[in-house]
């Protein structure tokens, strides 16, 4: 029996130091040899494949230790996995500071006259992004093809959106085939691999049709991701469409009577009622001597000036006084065919003093912050009838006193 016994440990111990050899080679395909700094490569392989190997590379062989009944116990260096590891103080850094987001315009020179090009409303730079960005998590450009022309676009983006503003013509790609379009249309597309070629068919007035083209690549960027899912088919919004339901609209009970437009969704994000699940976008319209009291949100809006006479502006700042009027107002001028940035968090008001009804398409990252319930888009006459009730309310995120009994009894038990 004592034999036997024997003979088990034996083999048990033989077992263990192949394991721990085999073992210890797999996970070590390559080693670096302490002395040398040469890397040692092995392939898995029987007993004396392994000693010959051993025999080559004392130093592993040491390191090993495949004398000792105990654990495998493996010397080499260990990366230092606290070196970016940062403690702060919470009340101090709960608030980074960050590079604020400029109010700015992007002319509509930019694509009435000249070559075919794309003009990037690139500004990292004062944002303190590496990568090309209008606002930290899209990009905007225009887009200048002139007739019998095309121009090829590229971004690695889950959505794209183009507002054709002058001009008419087809977008194409090997995978979404060919979208026709004329002034006033929109169309949006999701993820592309390949490149999108615009062709200008007509324009009469510059000899060039004009896009406005918006997309999520700088947020793809920030994520270090590649999309690969696409979440939407191809979407066209046709000019003639948008404006018979403004019209529609125009004419129903219960609308306001100082916020005509319409919110520019796809039947894929119902819930959301966004452009995209990342865009969001509305055609809105300013009647002739009106004024849009201010609202905010916390997107950044990239503001397309569709149409405007002189006379039509946006005033923007970060606080209201207690009649709802913006304090120290920046006032940035619409241009027909221009575009300008309106900050996240500010407050904004459009006035029209001309005699004609004024149009601005925005396009936003709202569908993001719908999704995420962060984007609290607040009017001030709300906030300030909340005010005058001695209330201020941290979100403007909908919540009913059902929703609330029920978040409050899921606490108790």
């Amino acid at each position: 029996m004592a034999d036997r016994n024997t003979t088990t440990q034996n083999e048990n111990m033989l077992f263990r130091k192949r394991f721990v050899a085999h073992f210890a080679i797999a996970i070590t395909l390559a080693c670096v040899d302490a002395s040398t700094g040469i890397t040692l490569k092995a392939p898995i392989g029987n007993e004396e494949q392994i000693g010959t190997f051993m025999r080559k590379n004392n130093s592993i062989k040491e390191e090993l230790n495949l004398e000792s009944s105990l654990p495998l116990s493996f010397h080499s260096e260990q990366r230092d996995y606290t070196e970016d590891a940062r403690i702060y103080e919470y009340g101090s850094a709960a608030n980074p500071v960050l590079k604020h987001i400029p109010v700015l315009v992007h002319p509509p020179e930019l694509h009435e006259s000249g070559p075919s090009k794309i003009h990037n409303f690139d500004i990292s730079d004062r944002l303190g992004i590496d990568k090309p960005c209008t606002s930290p998590n899209l990009m905007a450009s225009f887009i200048r093809v002139n007739v019998d022309e095309r121009i090829e676009t590229k971004a690695v983006a889950t959505s794209q959106a183009f507002y054709v503003i002058r001009g008419s013509g087809y977008s194409e790609s090997d995978e979404h085939g060919k979208i026709a379009w004329s002034a006033g249309d929109m169309f949006c597309l999701p993820v592309t691999e390949g490149k999108i070629s615009h062709h200008c068919t007509s324009e009469s007035k510059t000899g060039g049709a004009a896009l406005y083209w918006v997309h999520d690549q700088p947020l793809m960027e920030y994520l270090g991701v590649i999309p690969n899912q696409r979440k939407f088919e191809p979407t066209l919004f046709k000019r003639r469409d948008m404006l018979n339901r403004v019209e529609e609209i125009s004419h129903s009970k219960g609308h306001s009577t100082n916020r005509l437009g319409v919110l520019l969704g796809n039947a894929k994000f119902s819930e959301t009622k966004t452009l995209t699940h990342v865009l969001w976008s509305l055609l809105n319209s300013i009647p002739a001597n009106s004024i849009q009291r201010p609202h905010r949100h916390n997107s950044v809006a990239l503001d397309l000036c569709v149409s405007a006479k002189p006379g039509v502006y946006t005033l923007m700042g970060k606080d209201i006084d207690d009649n709802g009027f913006i304090i120290d107002p920046i006032r940035c001028d619409w241009s027909s065919g221009g575009m300008f940035i309106t900050p996240p968090g500010w407050w904004h008001s459009h006035h029209n003093e001309s005699d004609e009804i004024a149009w601005v398409l925005p396009v936003q990252d709202a569908g993001l912050f719908t999704h995420q319930r962060t984007l609290d888009i607040r009017f001030v006459d709300d906030e300030l009838e909340l005010h005058v009730k001695g209330k201020i309310r941290g979100s403007a995120f909908a919540i009913t006193d059902d929703q609330y009994a029920d978040m409050h009894t899921a606490r108790l038990y």
